[in-house]
């Protein structure tokens, strides 16, 4: 793999900058080699690898979370469909819990959305006696919402 691409090539065809690269590099997103005068060499996988980062981050998801996922990919080789659909099984729980709270989430917004505000006659269904208020101050039920 010592031909591979240089970031410069993988920042070109991903779009991301040299820096964000690196950092994805820090938090083992990708792993690249090093050819024999120590640059780092990447594999066409990793255009991949970014590009779902990329993907996932911009639906909400934190790196973290995409990165313990991709952890499971092989290193220095093309991820398989079966990796691929692994890695989407694990995000389909999250995305599908997502999907729910954003629903209701717009089925309850032109209503009380439990913030403690008592501000709407709907408020004495969803938060009694301001009941949320022991729980903290701000929009309670959107806070208790995954992601």
């Amino acid at each position: 793999m010592t031909q591979g691409l240089a970031i410069g090539d993988l920042a070109y065809r991903t779009g991301l900058a040299v820096s964000a690269i690196r950092f994805y590099e820090t938090h083992g997103i990708v792993k690249p080699l090093r050819n024999k005068g120590g640059h780092r060499r990447y594999g066409r996988a990793d255009i991949r690898r970014l590009s779902f980062v990329m993907a996932a981050q911009k639906l909400g998801f934190p790196l973290s979370d995409i990165a313990e996922h991709l952890h499971a990919l092989p290193d220095h080789k093309a991820p398989t469909k079966a990796d691929w659909t692994r890695i989407s099984k694990g995000f389909r729980k999250e995305i599908d819990q997502r999907i729910a709270a954003l629903e209701e989430l717009r089925d309850k917004l032109d209503g009380c959305i439990g913030c403690g505000c008592l501000s709407l006659k709907s408020c004495a269904l969803y938060n009694p006696k301001d009941v949320k208020a022991t729980e903290g101050p701000g929009p309670r039920n959107l806070k208790q919402l995954p992601g």
